[in-house]
């Protein structure tokens, strides 16, 4: 156990890598209830989601998911979030657990004026997460709901194991899965439940630490390591996530100014070709001279290979380019490689 952002979270059960083996070929169950979560409502509600974030809020209907990015003035990331479309004029946004009051602070400040009411709500919910191969007939097991007919990035409101849960077929894996948000005051009930139900299909509890190694062999950003509100979406691959086409959201004009001007740093995928692991922070090179730096980095479980994501500088970016990181005062070749790292 470890404190993360204020809460005691679990760093492995039995075991980092049984655990990430178990998502990958049967199935895990994470607690992520330390996550925050923030609710908008009232009349402005999605104009109001539209000015904040980089992705086209507009796009979704009632019962729809989408990855989105809250941006600061400069391009920035304040945070990567999930928003859910509960209501025409309701929104209900899933905020990384560090970031949970800094967010609030910031979305409260800049509604001033709009006809939106800002609740942080994290409180009220217990959040699991259901990943792998076999979550979908674990879950079908304890609800009535029609999980086949879910597709991702949506979610439903369903009884499972009785107790009421928002249903969404989302993740953080890689891997198929559901998140599920119920009352606080039931999670535990809901977990036992689940853990119960998944036996016959060797589920198992599972972790931060498998939670980030399956999530970084699939190149999914972390805040505080790939993003923060000093990165952009454009130097971080996420230039898919931001609709240049919106007329007006927090961070555009810089946006499109560093786009015109060119990047000078992009986020790339790294296999070293030596022994070693190349942890966060460590130095990138290329003929002695400092390219950039390992944002994280781990021994991949599912492929056997030391991988790492780092930002380097743009020219040094390509697909292919050997470099080296610097470990502990070792010189260790690397190549830049495509991301995600694995692909189910």
């Amino acid at each position: 156990m470890v404190e993360f952002a204020g809460w005691e979270m679990p760093v492995q059960y039995q075991g980092v890598i049984q655990e990430h083996l178990a998502v990958r070929r049967h199935a895990g169950l994470f607690d992520v209830s330390h996550m925050g979560e923030i609710e908008l409502h009232g009349a402005e509600a999605l104009e109001f989601s539209q000015r904040i974030t980089a992705n086209d809020v507009s796009r979704m209907s009632v019962g729809q998911a989408q990855y989105n990015l809250l941006l600061n003035e400069r391009g920035g990331i304040v945070d990567d979030v999930i928003f859910y479309r509960l209501a025409a004029e309701t929104f209900l946004i899933c905020v990384n657990a560090a970031n949970t009051n800094k967010d609030f602070i910031w979305i409260q400040r800049h509604a001033a004026g709009a006809a939106v009411a800002v609740e942080n709500v994290s409180t009220r919910y217990c959040q699991l997460a259901l990943q792998g191969p076999r979550a979908q007939s674990i879950l079908a097991s304890l609800t009535s709901l029609d999980l086949a007919g879910l597709n991702s990035f949506h979610f439903d409101f369903a009884d499972v194991a009785a107790i009421r849960c928002l249903v969404a077929r989302t993740g953080y894996t890689g891997e198929d899965g559901f998140e599920l948000y119920c009352d606080a005051t039931a999670g535990a009930r809901l977990w036992d439940a689940l853990l119960s139900a998944g036996e016959s299909d060797e589920l198992i509890p599972a972790g931060l630490g498998a939670r980030d190694t399956l999530r970084l062999e699939k190149a999914y950003p972390l805040y505080g390591h790939e993003l923060d509100d000093d990165t952009t979406p454009l130097e971080a691959g996420l230039g898919w996530v931001t609709k240049f086409y919106k007329p007006k959201f927090l961070g555009r004009e810089a946006l499109i100014e560093q786009k015109n001007r060119g990047l000078r740093r992009k986020l790339v995928g790294l296999e070293l070709l030596g022994p070693g692991i190349a942890r966060a922070d460590y130095e990138l090179q290329k003929q002695g001279r400092a390219i950039g730096r390992i944002t994280s980095g781990t021994k991949s479980p599912s492929l056997g290979k030391s991988i790492s994501l780092g930002y380097v500088s743009f020219e040094d970016s390509e697909i292919g380019n050997h470099i080296d990181v610097n470990i502990r005062d070792r010189s260790v070749a690397a190549k830049i490689v495509p991301v995600p790292f694995y692909n189910r």
